[in-house]
């Protein structure tokens, strides 16, 4: 009885674990093929601001996005 709880709880603590960490990286790997935000958002949300932005600010805003994934 106590040995089939034992195994009971390590599986479901071993299943979090690998779920965990299998999740995190699918999800690495999606935002890094589908970013959040791009080249095109950018100059659009600057354009809206009343900006004509150049592509030096925009690979500047780029850099900083990435900084924080």
């Amino acid at each position: 009885m106590l040995h089939d709880i034992l195994i009971l709880l390590v599986g479901l603590l071993l299943g979090a674990v690998i779920g965990f960490f299998a999740s995190r990286k699918f999800m690495k790997s999606y935002l890094k093929k589908n970013p959040p935000i791009n080249e095109d958002m950018i100059k659009a949300l600057m354009m809206q601001m009343g900006r004509k932005p150049n592509q030096k600010q925009i690979n500047q805003m780029m850099k900083a996005m990435e900084k924080y994934q």
